[in-house]
């Protein structure tokens, strides 16, 4: 399973969704996760990648991690993934 396909698991798995619901154009809220869904979507994707997420819950916007939508959280994940070799 590579990056992108994690990533729309997580998701999908914390919004209850089908992976198939899930596309690249989704944000945050139209997949009904709220902030502490969020968080708890971080910390999953910090443990599938064995990352550290630079993510702060109370200033999402100055995290330096995009979280805008599907399509950005995949890119930031394979950055920081990328940077763990």
């Amino acid at each position: 399973m590579n990056v992108q396909d994690k990533v729309i698991a997580i998701l999908a798995d914390q919004a209850l969704l089908d992976v198939s619901d899930v596309t690249l154009d989704d944000t945050i809220d139209s997949l009904g996760i709220d902030s502490m869904g969020l968080v708890e979507t971080i910390f999953a994707i910090e443990e599938a990648f064995d990352i550290t997420v630079p993510f702060n819950a109370n200033a999402p916007a100055d995290s330096g991690f995009d979280v805008t939508s599907v399509r950005a959280i995949i890119a930031a994940v394979q950055g920081l993934v990328k940077e763990q070799v």
